[in-house]
């Protein structure tokens, strides 16, 4: 094999050479969604896979998500692995049903006779000008129903290592987006991809001694560049990218925060009953003792998901971040 040199990629190119890949190495693997085929994804993140691998392999469907699914399931049962694209989040909220009572159950229900080797893609997030029921972060959902594994990428390197492991895993992994993040670039080789740390891992994205930034997808670039800033104030900030909300990685977390004393979530996902309160306490509950200020949040607000003039106000920025590393009781240990 001719070994290309790295050269900036977008995590698009990486989701589909992860996908391509995939096709390639297991006759299995089936993709399949809306617009998947001759369009080629309203992304384009499955762009050319119907062309080289025909569309019995990546197929166009109706729009239909809860048919889409539960094909899904039928297919899994039978010995596939289908890869199914929802377009976009809120269009996933009709395939609840068979997410939840099928989906994430049958494994368990089967005492594992019959494994559910499923990934659900889910573009999520705001950040593109989208309308309302094209941004969500419906994350805390899937955390929320027993059976799935949740991931979701922030690198180029992450897009490709993670869904091709999503793919060959025999459980179902719901596999969140960021689609702000889908044309982010990054020097990547197609054919010597970088390894990347597997499912159930945590990754320290940026070491730091004041306090820790626990944060994910789309919200990881805006906690690197807080960071950044907050050199002026004099913090030096850790931020740990989660990769893996479920399974979680209690340990790289609580070696962060047991380091720094300190810890911040931050999320696009709303804050009541987000995934900032499971996380602040599980935090809270294995490094109470090391805490020098309550676990803070810093997340979307609660409520629908606004206009696109209005989401730059809703979705946590840098200087909303860096005002909650300004509340970590500073005071009370200088």
């Amino acid at each position: 094999m001719t070994t290309v040199a790295a050269k900036p990629a977008t995590m698009a190119q990486a989701l589909q050479r992860a996908m391509r890949d995939a096709m390639a190495a297991d006759p299995t693997v089936h993709v399949m969604g809306e617009d998947v085929g001759t369009l080629g994804g309203v992304f384009r993140v499955t762009d050319g896979l119907a062309k080289e691998f025909g569309d019995d392999r990546c197929t166009d469907t109706p729009l239909a998500e809860a048919g889409i699914l539960g094909a899904a399931v039928g297919m899994a049962m039978y010995g596939l692995r289908p890869v199914v694209e929802m377009q976009f989040d809120a269009f996933a909220y009709p395939a609840f049903e068979q997410l939840i009572s099928h989906v994430s159950r049958m494994r368990n229900r089967t005492r594992g006779a019959l494994p559910m080797p499923i990934v659900v893609r889910v573009p999520y997030g705001g950040g593109i000008g989208g309308v309302e029921h094209h941004s969500d972060s419906s994350e805390a959902y899937y955390m929320a129903t027993p059976g799935l594994h949740v991931v979701t990428p922030s690198t180029v390197a992450d897009a490709y290592g993670l869904l091709r492991e999503a793919i060959a895993s025999d459980d179902p992994v719901i596999f969140l987006e960021p689609k702000r993040l889908y044309w982010s670039k990054a020097e990547w080789s197609p054919d010597a991809p970088a390894e990347v740390e597997p499912i159930g891992r945590a990754v320290v994205r940026r070491a730091g001694s004041s306090a820790t930034l626990l944060t994910y997808g789309p919200s990881v670039p805006v906690c690197l560049e807080a960071a950044d800033a907050a050199r002026d104030e004099g913090w030096d900030l850790e931020v740990v990218d989660i990769r893996s909300l479920v399974p979680f990685d209690d340990e790289t977390v609580c070696a962060s925060v047991r380091r720094t004393g300190r810890a911040v979530v931050v999320h696009e996902s709303s804050g009541f009953g987000g995934p900032g309160g499971e996380i602040a306490a599980r935090v809270t509950e294995r490094c109470f003792h090391h805490l020098e200020a309550p676990v803070l949040r810093v997340a979307g607000f609660d409520i629908p998901y606004p206009p696109p003039m209005l989401e730059r106000h809703h979705l946590p920025g840098v200087d909303r971040v860096l005002d909650a590393v300004a509340r970590l009781q500073w005071e009370a240990t200088s």
